[in-house]
């Protein structure tokens, strides 16, 4: 008996694939290369003269979870991120806008919090604020770790949201360095780029100074 082709079945996938992503455009990072899935990134917000995003204690107790914070160390280009997406999307290797994802952190160095993932995610708790914190800890499944990339006006310039509101940023406990929260109020919008870790561009930033040492030592009191 004849096999059965499987070319029919990757045709058809493939034109999910592209019906899935009408309307949509591939996220860029700053060099204007695609966004890969699993490729590691910096996220650094646009308007500001701190360095990228990095984990920080956003409470003295209970410790964790642990949030987000905008380093204010300019040389320090945060910790790196990876993207995937959430349900597993078929037909291509690069985020999308407009379309659920996870994000995780993803680094060697982590010394609190180890029970927890190092996924980001809103907080929902019973305690958490009108405009709840963006914290570390989440659940690849739960309505609360999913994200989407939006694109904005200025060239490879992204902002990020969720089903709860769009994340934005308001002065945090640290020497008043900026905290990752959901917010409904424009004025807090956080503006992003995607800065890709092995990029010539930051190789400078990334070398293993004695300066960069004594910050990474810091976390996650950046």
């Amino acid at each position: 008996m004849k096999k059965p082709s499987v070319t029919p079945f990757l045709i058809t996938l493939l034109l999910a694939a592209a019906v899935c992503t009408h309307g949509k455009e591939v996220v860029k990072d700053s060099n204007g290369n695609p966004v890969k899935i699993g490729a590691k990134y910096f996220i650094q917000p646009v308007k500001s003269n701190g360095g990228g995003l990095v984990p920080a204690a956003i409470n003295i107790l209970p410790f964790c979870p642990l949030g987000i914070t905008q380093t204010l160390l300019p040389y320090q280009p945060g910790l790196p991120v990876i993207f995937g997406y959430y349900p597993p999307f078929v037909g291509t290797d690069y985020i999308v806008t407009s379309t659920t994802i996870n994000i995780q952190f993803h680094s060697d160095i982590w010394p609190v919090c180890n029970e927890l993932s190092k996924l980001w995610a809103v907080d929902v708790s019973s305690s958490a604020a009108k405009e709840p914190a963006v914290i570390i800890g989440g659940e690849r499944t739960a309505p609360n770790s999913l994200f989407k990339i939006e694109k904005d006006a200025g060239a490879h310039t992204y902002k990020l949201t969720t089903s709860y509101g769009t994340v934005g940023t308001t002065p945090g406990a640290w020497l008043s360095a900026p905290q990752l929260l959901v917010t409904n109020d424009e004025a807090k919008t956080l503006l992003v780029k995607f800065v890709k870790v092995d990029d010539d561009a930051t190789k400078a930033t990334t070398s293993s100074s004695r300066v960069e040492k004594l910050g990474l030592r810091m976390f996650p009191f950046y």
